[in-house]
């Protein structure tokens, strides 16, 4: 790390769950999940300048930026962490829209753990940065890597995704896309908890569908996608399911709900024109619809 290093920039990119299948609640309140999450290209970016104290700054008013934004717990949790006494003014620019299942808070709290780190000389190795991580949120040690990962535990225990299973999916095209309302993610967890034991996919059978396409070679992503977080948001919005079936039917691309939701997304081939879908999007769900075309990183 060069001397005098004062202040960086870092994306904070959003994911997107290519399989997703909640297991169970833990005794501590938590679900169990096993999941595949892929970083995407596009996101929000941080800059981190060096600082007498901390704050938090948004182009978004609607992101807080008092103690319920994970941003400001990453930094105190890193404070605790490692007895830096400095501080920082974080600069978060917003693209990812919030309650939508992308990782954006995660992915916020993520980089600016990692910019802090490098500001204060690298007192945490990559270890220490996934325990800090793990602290802040469930979702916040996937960010650590630039590639898929496979998560299991509540979010916290990741894996790269096998090399060979990842150059399936490397550089996909996305296509994200959010309505303009969002589901918070404790109500549709709660949802599935009151579902339960019928909205739980059980651990058996969600390591043998991850298996099953881990295990055929050359097999595409799209054979992987599943969301067992869907029953609930589709039973309660169903604006979601309806959209996604037209655009199967009509352009024979399947698209997937994104965690919690309320974003979906759909895997694009190199071949398929993008603007009539997303005319098509924003035609159903009206103006306030967020549609935006990248790649899996």
């Amino acid at each position: 790390m060069p001397d005098g290093l004062s202040a960086l920039t870092t994306p904070a990119p959003a994911k997107i769950n290519l399989f997703l299948a909640v297991t169970g609640r833990r005794p501590d309140g938590y679900h169990d999940l096993l999941s595949v999450a892929a970083p995407l290209v596009w996101g929000d970016t941080l800059r981190v300048d060096e600082a007498d104290s901390t704050s938090v700054v948004c182009d978004d008013p609607q992101v807080p930026v008092d103690a319920t934004n994970l941003v400001v717990r990453a930094a105190s949790a890193f404070a605790q962490a490692t007895g830096w006494r400095s501080g920082a003014r974080i600069s978060i620019e917003k693209r990812i829209p919030m309650g939508a299942g992308l990782g954006g808070a995660s992915s916020d709290a993520t980089a600016a753990l990692i910019a802090l780190n490098a500001l204060a000389g690298g007192p945490l190795d990559k270890a220490g940065l996934a325990r800090v991580a793990a602290s802040v949120g469930s979702d916040c040690a996937l960010f650590l890597s630039a590639a898929p990962v496979v998560m299991r535990g509540r979010g916290e225990v990741t894996e790269p995704l096998a090399k060979e299973a990842y150059s399936r999916i490397r550089g996909t095209r996305v296509l994200v896309f959010k309505p303009g309302f969002s589901i918070p993610t404790p109500w549709a967890y709660a949802m599935m908890a009151a579902g339960a034991p019928r909205s739980y996919v059980s651990p058996g059978r969600a390591e043998a569908m991850l298996g099953a396409w881990l295990g055929k070679a050359g097999a595409p992503a799209d054979e992987l996608l599943f969301n067992s977080m869907e029953k609930p948001a589709f039973a309660k919005f169903p604006a979601l399911p309806e959209l996604l079936e037209q655009v199967r039917q009509r352009f024979g691309v399947c698209g997937r709900l994104s965690g919690s939701g309320s974003a979906c997304f759909a895997l694009l081939h190199e071949s398929v024109e993008s603007g009539p879908i997303v005319s098509f999007i924003r035609e159903a769900w009206g103006a306030s619809a967020f549609v935006v075309e990248t790649r899996i990183a």
